[in-house]
């Protein structure tokens, strides 16, 4: 009797071990911190049902496959090889961790001297840059993201992509290191801004976290050197 309950304890502890290799970050913020550009109801019901939801059904997913021992970029670089469930998950969990912390409650952020000069570089200024992003934003048919990223030379670019996918995978057409993603699935804004995406995208500026952004540009490049 012993050793069965040792044996039963044993595989119940693997089991919750197996399904809990990924897990999700604290929100960085209260869900009304960004009041007024996005609100409490909508940062609370996407960051603990929708979020939540991707982180739980990822660990699900990849129980007893290759992927329960690889990292979330291991898996989303070989995302061609993956089951639906797998990447969508992987997709939804890496994006969500990005999008909390390139957003803010902190006024007037500005990006490092040397983010501003790549993005005077790749798009001219800044004015030219958050017209550009908010389009690949405003223009993504249905649900997806917009996306600033580095390449494998170290420039920056803008892109979107569809649903969860994002510039890590194999399956994009544009592939580099993301350091901003705005989410324009409707869960993200349908609340407060209903069918006006080009709203939403306008506040968005008014908390994007500079400082995350940089510092994840300067990794980035770094890591390209």
């Amino acid at each position: 009797m012993k050793i069965f309950k040792i044996a039963a304890l044993t595989a119940v502890m693997t089991a919750q071990f197996a399904f809990s290799q990924f897990k999700q970050s604290p929100l960085p913020y209260a869900y009304n911190a960004l009041e007024g550009n996005i609100d409490a109801q909508t940062m609370e019901i996407h960051y603990s049902k929708h979020a939540a939801g991707y982180v739980n059904n990822l660990n699900k997913a990849i129980a007893g496959t290759p992927q329960e021992k690889q990292t979330l970029y291991q898996i989303l670089s070989n995302a061609s090889k993956l089951s639906t469930a797998v990447r969508n998950n992987a997709g939804g969990h890496y994006n969500h961790e990005l999008f909390w912390t390139v957003l803010t409650p902190q006024k007037n952020t500005q990006p490092s001297s040397k983010l501003s000069k790549a993005i005077n570089d790749a798009f001219g200024s800044m004015d030219a840059f958050k017209e550009k992003m908010s389009k690949a934003g405003a223009e993504r048919f249905g649900s997806g993201w917009a996306w600033l990223s580095v390449d494998k030379k170290g420039k920056l670019f803008v892109s979107s992509t569809p649903n969860q996918d994002n510039p890590l995978m194999d399956v994009v057409e544009e592939k580099g290191t993301p350091i901003f993603g705005i989410d324009v699935w409707e869960h993200a804004y349908y609340l407060k801004y209903q069918n006006k995406r080009a709203d939403y995208l306008t506040a968005i500026w008014n908390v994007t976290n500079w400082n995350e952004i940089s510092r994840r540009y300067e990794e980035a490049v770094s890591a390209k050197k």
